[in-house]
């Protein structure tokens, strides 16, 4: 049950954006070098004003930025996902979306392609372990099945990139090495220009099955009863859910929970009618990972702590009570 009406999920949807901006504000000047605002108003800089004025727009601005997109995107992948197996537990990562691409990416990595060139690789690992996941999940009632089988994809895939860093080089080993802890450090202007495109087409488009998910919470035979292709419906999902994540795996690497609490923070906010919990999970998701990202690089300055390092060590306990919540019910 949400907290608010329906009458104010639009002033809800609204303070979260708000929050989000407020926050991006603030992170685009605190860090390990604490610069004042008042130099993105003067005319003529000095040598260090100069600099700074160069750190808060090449450098800062364009991390926030990939952390508010990223972040959202991880929320309407899980939220879609927790429709689709009508499973509260089901997020990206569980399901094996996040170690598939994170799969597809290291292979495309080691083989020395372009970073352009990594996301399609990303896609299809992505896309290839979901399907798997849902057609082993499926077999079984209840969501013991798809956790299990989830589990076991992401410890086969944990194998498959184990055995890609026991033959790198030792530069290879070492970019990827920081790349699988999950990290923003990639964020250029450059790279947003082909990520946030793509980020934004996929949320549109599955902004756009809000019907399909609120029927799919009813179950997939009272969907085919209103009218729903749900097979159809069911594809479109996965491949939309690969889409989105898969861009931010292979520019930041593997970043967890995001796509498990963002949903459940916008569903206990204003309900479970799609058409508004996607774009509130979104906000949500934003501002999550625009949190967890000033929090990496002003917990311990100057050194920077691995985003995914720090939503794994908010998503954990988060988990934890959502399941023990889970097995209460």
């Amino acid at each position: 049950m949400s907290l608010l009406a329906a009458s104010r999920r639009p002033w809800a949807l609204a303070t979260l954006l708000l929050l989000l901006a407020s926050c991006g504000i603030a992170s685009l000047f605190s860090g390990a070098i604490d610069i004042p605002p008042r130099v993105l108003l003067m005319y003529n800089l000095g040598p260090e004003d100069a600099l700074w004025r160069q750190i808060l727009l090449d450098l800062r601005l364009p991390r926030i930025l990939l952390a508010a997109l990223g972040g959202g995107a991880l929320a309407l992948a899980g939220a879609a996902m927790q429709a689709l197996f009508r499973n509260p537990l089901a997020e990206p990562g569980l399901t094996g979306v996040v170690s598939g691409a994170a799969l597809g990416a290291t292979l495309a990595f080691a083989s020395g392609l372009a970073l352009w060139l990594v996301w399609p690789a990303a896609f299809a690992g992505a896309l290839a372990i979901a399907s798997l996941a849902w057609t082993l999940g499926r077999r079984h009632a209840g969501s013991a099945g798809l956790l299990l089988a989830g589990i076991a994809l992401n410890a086969l895939c944990a194998s498959l990139i184990g055995l890609v860093f026991a033959f790198a080089s030792d530069p290879l080993l070492r970019d990827l090495t920081f790349w699988s802890m999950g990290s923003l450090a990639a964020a250029e202007w450059t790279t947003l220009t082909w990520f946030a495109p793509l980020v934004l087409v996929a949320a549109a488009l599955i902004g756009r099955e809000w019907r399909g998910l609120n029927a799919l919470l009813l179950g997939e035979r009272e969907a085919l009863h209103l009218g729903f292709r749900v097979s159809a419906l069911k594809r479109r999902l996965f491949v939309l859910t690969a889409l989105l994540v898969a861009p931010l795996t292979a520019l930041c690497g593997a970043i967890g929970f995001v796509g498990l609490i963002a949903p459940h923070l916008a569903r206990m906010l204003i309900g479970a009618h799609h058409r508004w919990l996607l774009p509130t999970a979104f906000c949500c998701g934003a501002l999550l990972l625009v949190l967890a990202d000033w929090l990496a690089r002003t917990a311990l300055p100057p050194a920077e702590l691995p985003v995914g390092l720090v939503t794994s060590l908010l998503g954990g306990p988060f988990f934890l009570w959502l399941l023990a919540r889970e097995g209460k019910s």
